[in-house]
């Protein structure tokens, strides 16, 4: 798989650098060429980068010569110099836009904002850093935000949430080319970030701390489906057993019910949308599906012991 490295005016190279290292570990794990990673850039030749570095681009942006192209972020600290950088960017946008869906684009953090602008996450699931999540969903409306995920893999497209959002991208990419055990054994041999959750209720909530196997592939079903739409019978049909196996396999490896469990991660959810955007809780329970505000608000202060209004007040990023 031949994945391009973006280079851009002002982007923030570390990421790249960081997933170029993860793909060629992946390499020597499986040893083999699995991965060819190649620093691209609209020309090629040096790319002035953040903070006064210079980077050298192998080659120009050549999607015919590309599986997938792999966008970082650029510096920014409010909305208003990311969308003058967005502004600026018009040629770039335009390169993206004209990019078949055969190539696969990946991006994360501000970068997530280009990607966007290009067109190619219309009608999408996507996710961006949360200081930018009203931002995006004002400008880009045709985009089904996910601002509460850290990482979301969709048609062609993958997205992630802040500077070291190149991670879950490159252990998607890694377990779907090789394998999760692979990716256990490199992380147990890099040092890697780790998310930190806010509340107590939501201890392993995310989908990046749950471990491989069944446990993820029903954290990101329940995480997909409507919170309404959600049943022990649907969840069981959809990874092909039956209600009885599932219940008994979820609460060995979690300790509760399968329908508690469901209940968590959608509330996890909406933690997570209520400390990253400003939108109205009648919105968020739209959003994810709930029967009504007023019954969400009962579940989220049964679970946190917090009504959403406080868990925003004191768990929101200023």
């Amino acid at each position: 798989m031949r994945i391009g490295l973006l280079l851009y005016p002002d982007c923030m190279p570390a990421g790249l650098f960081a997933f170029a290292d993860l793909l060629h570990a992946a390499n020597r794990r499986s040893g083999r060429q699995l991965f060819e990673a190649i620093y691209v850039a609209q020309h090629a030749g040096p790319v002035p980068c953040a903070h006064g570095m210079s980077l050298q681009a192998g080659a120009a942006l050549n999607p015919r010569e590309l599986d997938a192209l792999l966008i970082p972020g650029f510096w920014a600290e409010s909305a208003e110099q990311a969308e003058a950088v967005l502004s600026g960017n018009a040629a770039l946008i335009k390169a993206l836009s004209s990019i078949g869906k055969r190539v696969q684009l990946w991006s994360y953090c501000t970068g997530v904002g280009l990607l966007a602008a290009s067109g190619r996450l219309h009608g999408q699931a996507a996710t961006v850093t949360w200081w930018l999540a009203d931002t995006m969903r004002e400008r880009f409306g045709r985009v089904r935000w996910q601002s509460e995920s850290s990482c979301v893999f969709a048609l062609g497209v993958a997205t992630a949430s802040g500077v070291n959002g190149y991670l879950p991208i490159a252990q998607g990419v890694i377990e779907r080319h090789l394998s999760e055990q692979a990716f256990r054994d490199i992380c147990q041999l890099m040092v890697l970030p780790r998310p930190a959750v806010p509340h107590s209720a939501f201890q392993s909530a995310s989908l990046m701390q749950q471990p491989v196997g069944l446990l993820r592939r029903l954290h990101a079903l329940i995480e997909q489906t409507p919170a309404e739409q959600l049943t022990v019978q649907m969840l069981a049909d959809q990874l092909a057993m039956s209600e009885r196996t599932l219940a008994r396999k979820v609460s060995t490896q979690t300790g509760e019910p399968v329908a508690s469990y469901a209940r968590r991660i959608k509330l996890y959810q909406l933690s997570e949308r209520l400390a990253m955007t400003s939108s109205p809780l009648s919105t968020l329970s739209a959003e994810l599906g709930f029967s009504s505000p007023a019954n969400l608000r009962r579940m989220f202060k049964a679970l946190t012991g917090l009504t959403p209004a406080q868990y925003r007040q004191q768990y929101g990023r200023q």
